[in-house]
């Protein structure tokens, strides 16, 4: 399982009572019912009413205390009903388990219940940041259509390095995309410190390069406050991207981040920079020269901004997701297919086992004249 960005709703949600949870639900109760029936119908020799305290101890893995208290009265009930039939299948000792193990049993769900409660809040809080952190982005920002995607590897993650920024400014629509190295909670505050700085910034500055600027020293000043004891440098790639008023071109600055891919047609160009400008906080290591490239955008044109997470997929044989050639083959989609479909195909080329937080943008400028789907707010 790997989580996908969606709003939560602060409060619990119910569990999926699908068919094979239900069944589940109900193996206490199945092998309640199996045990007695086999005791009954065996000869006394066999003595299946030794099994009645699995019953109780298979409740308190997924049952609430009460439940599992009242199976367990239930086994005892018909080790005794099974004593006026054999009197001689030592009753008194195989009570004697039942009732240590329902006690152990109720015991046993009641801790269980506290941390389910405990994890609970814990991912409450994870979902609050997260949304704080990689907030919804609009369907449509300026005319300029916009989806997003954040998969983490690790089953129960919900925040990473990995980061992602969109704003309509009076420059034009503006694009933030980037991964700080590393994991954990200093890779989560490190991306926390460049996604507030280009919120303001975004707004504030007329040229790209003054954007970066500020960003390199949010990140060294943030470097500074909280540094990394697992890493001896922290740094981020980035790739910044403006779509001006009225399109025809977009301005890209890549500061040691995959280069995006441009989708027109059919045909994949994949955007390279110029020259390469070094990551955030390496500008005082190899320098701060920042160089914008300008590619011509048509309408109609897509253009897909992603992290590494994406190209070092790998799949049963160690070979890295070919993304351009991926790219090729999904023919004319919107924005959001597009990333559905990426997001599939990565957990089948990877078999689902994906090493690294993923993060992706799919970006549309519209042909002239399309229908032009309802400006829809934060998702």
């Amino acid at each position: 399982m790997h989580f996908v960005i969606t709003p939560v709703r602060l409060r619990r949600r119910p569990p999926p009572y699908g068919g094979q949870w239900r069944a589940a639900l109900l193996s206490p109760v199945i092998l309640t019912l199996l045990i007695t029936a086999l005791a009954f119908s065996t000869p006394r020799e066999i003595a299946f009413s030794r099994l009645l305290p699995a019953a109780p101890a298979l409740a308190a893995a997924m049952w609430p205390v009460l439940p599992t208290v009242l199976l367990g009265i239930f086994c005892l009930m018909v080790m005794i009903g099974l004593s006026f039939v054999y009197t001689d299948l030592g009753t008194p000792y195989t009570a004697a388990a039942i009732v240590a193990v329902t006690l152990a049993a109720a015991y046993a769900s009641r801790v269980r219940l506290q941390r389910e409660e405990a994890l609970f809040h814990i991912r409450l809080v994870a979902d609050t940041a997260q949304k704080v952190l990689l907030r919804p982005l609009p369907h449509r920002i300026e005319g300029v259509e916009v989806e997003s995607l954040y998969v983490a590897a690790q089953e129960q993650a919900r925040i990473g390095g990995d980061f992602y920024e969109a704003a309509a400014t009076p420059y034009g629509v503006r694009l933030l995309i980037g991964d700080v190295r590393g994991k954990g909670l200093s890779a989560v505050g490190a991306a926390a410190a460049v996604i507030s700085c280009f919120r303001e910034a975004a707004y504030d500055e007329p040229d790209l390069r003054g954007i970066i600027h500020r960003l390199d020293t949010s990140m060294t000043r943030h470097s500074a406050a909280f540094p990394a004891q697992d890493l001896p440098e922290r740094f981020a790639t980035a790739l910044i991207a403006e779509i001006p008023h009225g399109g025809g071109s977009v301005k890209l600055l890549n500061c040691g981040h995959p280069p995006p891919l441009l989708v027109r047609r059919g045909e994949i160009r994949v955007l390279e920079p110029t020259t390469a400008s070094p990551p955030l906080n390496l500008a005082a290591l190899i320098g701060d020269h920042y160089w914008v490239d300008t590619v011509a955008l048509a309408p109609g044109d897509q253009l897909l901004l992603y992290t590494d997470g994406v190209t070092e997929t790998r799949d049963s044989s160690g070979a890295f997701f070919p993304l351009p050639d991926w790219a090729r083959r999904q023919g004319p989609a919107p924005p959001r297919e597009l990333l559905d479909r990426l997001h599939r195909e990565l957990l089948r080329y990877s078999g689902g086992r994906l090493g690294d937080d993923i993060a992706a943008l799919a970006v549309r400028y519209p042909n002239a004249g399309s229908p032009q789907p309802p400006a829809a707010g934060p998702r």
